[in-house]
């Protein structure tokens, strides 16, 4: 527990909220820094209450990861306000899935452009900001986002690859579309693999279609690796796409899992025998820890 009458590691306190309590006290035991809890209660009417501990050294880490945002934004000022207010100098987000990065542009007249809007909201509360694989298109880094505030962006490549590299001999690392080129070419080339990427059409939140190249797929093992799986549409298309050539089998590796209503049920039902996560959003599929990557930014900062 933090003391402040005592220097430790540097002053620092890591403040966690309850859903992600143990990927946070995980992050604070690898990198020394005492651990505790934001208390927070959510009354009938949807209002939250948050209660920091009432004394705070002046660098503080807030981690939580940001799936399911809109509630957790509004108790993210309150806490970020309140470490102020109670002393902190510092404020440090660590948000392993950071929300509102894929509407980067108005697509159609009138259109909030969340990303732009969510960064400047989050460069007004915290001086740093660390994140992994955030979804980024037509911005080339996380600092166009956040203005005027220190970013970290990591990679979840080397955990990912280092999990495949145990699990499989010589899988065919797949990639659903162009976007995910480079980040699957990233994880292929770090354990020597071959990759194969194909072609998405997107008609709506729900109705995707994939276009593969012909490849030698048969009898083969085929990891299909994506960054953020919300309906798992993308997936579940892929797989179905990839049963024509007859595979020795189908995973699925993905970083930011939330696989909404039954979309574990609908990949199994299109062939994907195994499906694995990281720990950046809690989830059933979790498999992959991201601790020693964000322990290390933390450690360099």
């Amino acid at each position: 527990m933090f003391d402040p009458n005592k220097n430790q590691m540097n002053n620092r306190l890591i403040l966690g909220f309850p859903e992600y309590r143990e990927p946070a006290q995980q992050l604070a035991g690898h990198a020394g820094i005492p651990y505790r809890d934001i208390e927070l209660h959510r009354f009938p009417d949807g209002e939250s209450r948050v209660r920091l501990p009432d004394k705070l050294p002046e660098k503080v880490i807030i981690c939580r990861s940001l799936d399911n945002p809109n509630h957790k934004l509004v108790e993210l000022l309150l806490a970020a306000a309140t470490a102020r207010e109670l002393g902190a100098s510092e404020l440090t987000l660590v948000a392993p899935y950071l929300c509102y990065m894929r509407q980067d542009k108005a697509f159609h007249a009138g259109e909030a452009i969340s990303q732009r809007i969510i960064g400047k909201q989050l460069a007004q509360w915290f001086d740093a900001v660390v994140t992994v694989d955030p979804h980024l298109h037509r911005v080339h880094s996380l600092s166009e986002v956040i203005p005027n505030t220190s970013t970290v962006t990591l990679t979840a490549a080397k955990p990912i690859a280092d999990f495949i590299g145990n699990a499989y001999a010589d899988p065919l690392l797949i990639g659903p579309d162009e976007e995910s080129e480079q980040w699957v070419a990233a994880v292929a080339r770090m354990q020597g693999l071959e990759y194969l990427i194909g072609r998405k059409q997107r008609h709506n939140d729900y109705s995707v279609e994939i276009s593969l190249p012909a490849s030698a797929c048969a009898d083969r093992d085929l990891i299909l690796l994506d960054d953020v799986a919300s309906t798992g549409r993308t997936l579940e298309f892929t797989a179905h796409a990839l049963q024509a050539y007859k595979p020795a089998s189908i995973s699925a590796v993905i970083t930011h899992a939330m696989l909404v209503n039954d979309a574990l049920e609908r990949l199994k039902n299109a062939g994907v025998m195994q499906v694995w996560s990281t720990d950046s959003i809690p989830h059933s599929t979790n498999a992959i820890p991201l601790t020693r990557l964000l322990g290390a930014a933390l450690e360099s900062g």
